[in-house]
């Protein structure tokens, strides 16, 4: 995992900010994309920044709004489970509704700090299926626009497709990675934790140790598309820090140097009016408690 530079298991420690090597050869068969066409390479049709990007203690992560979020409504942050401040969610855990007093840095578009939000709540963190963390502030949308000058990212609901160019935005390095969707993994397994229909960079994408809950933002559409989670950093098969592929057969792929997001197009439809989380919406599939 792209774990924060500062844990308690010191497997998830990184030696500086020395970036992974490129990918090495696989070391069985190759898994074949699971979803998603492939995109004709496009030139950026819009310029991805800081903006809109958050620095946590430890790790990167995102404001985000729901396509049917209105500006009144209460802002959310969105990292991984893995940062969670109480630790990392076991496997089938799912936390709902946990108070929070959590801080955030708020990044301008160069990556210089605007102030810092805070956390009422955790909405929803888990491990399992994804690897995901969402927090609810004390403010709207409409008044970090209107202090700040920020608007949230939007997250999409449409899964993406293989070939297209994304930057993953780290608010905790201020650093943009650029390479584009390599493809799908079937299920994406690290140590006791599996997640389904995990996203693969290209190997331009290098991320290291504190780029956790990075978004992954679609340089065509400037939509968040998944989330910054993982990398294989020493060709371990499916142990922390060193995820393995593996695919509907149950063959299983190690790609040394090669990182990983979780896809984020479906979470969108467990929220309801007034970004109020509801996992018994009908096409709500993220776990539940």
């Amino acid at each position: 995992m792209k774990k924060p530079l500062s844990g308690a298991f010191s497997a998830f420690l990184l030696a500086g900010a020395v970036a992974l090597a490129g990918a090495l050869p696989a070391s069985a068969a190759s898994a074949a994309p699971s979803k998603g066409a492939t995109a004709p390479a496009k030139t950026p049709a819009v310029t991805v920044d800081f903006a809109g990007t958050v620095a946590l203690s430890d790790c990167s992560g995102s404001l985000v709004r729901m396509p049917n979020s209105a500006a009144g409504d209460p802002a959310l942050v969105l990292t991984n489970g893995h940062c969670l401040e109480t630790g990392m969610p076991n496997p089938g855990e799912v936390i709902t509704d946990q108070p929070s007093s959590r801080t955030f840095t708020l990044l301008n578009s160069s990556g210089g700090r605007l102030g810092t939000l805070r956390a009422t709540k955790v909405v929803y963190s888990t491990m399992t299926d994804t690897d995901v963390t969402f927090y609810q502030l004390n403010t709207s949308y409409a008044a970090i626009k209107s202090r700040y000058g920020i608007s949230p990212l939007t997250m999409s609901t449409t899964h993406p497709v293989a070939g297209a160019a994304i930057d993953v935005v780290s608010g905790f390095w201020k650093k943009i990675y650029s390479c584009n969707v390599d493809g799908f993994v079937y299920r994406l397994k690290e140590g006791d934790w599996t997640w389904k229909d995990s996203l693969r960079y290209t190997p331009a994408c290098n991320t290291i140790g504190g780029t956790s809950g990075s978004p992954v933002v679609d340089t065509a559409t400037g939509q968040l598309v998944a989330i910054n989670n993982t990398g294989n950093e020493n060709g371990e098969s499916c142990t922390v820090d060193n995820p393995c592929e593996v695919d509907e057969n149950g063959n299983v792929t190690v790609r040394q140097g090669i990182n990983y997001a979780e896809e984020t197009y479906f979470i969108p439809s467990c929220f309801a009016a007034g970004n109020r989380l509801d996992l018994t919406l009908p096409d709500c599939v993220l776990p539940q408690p």
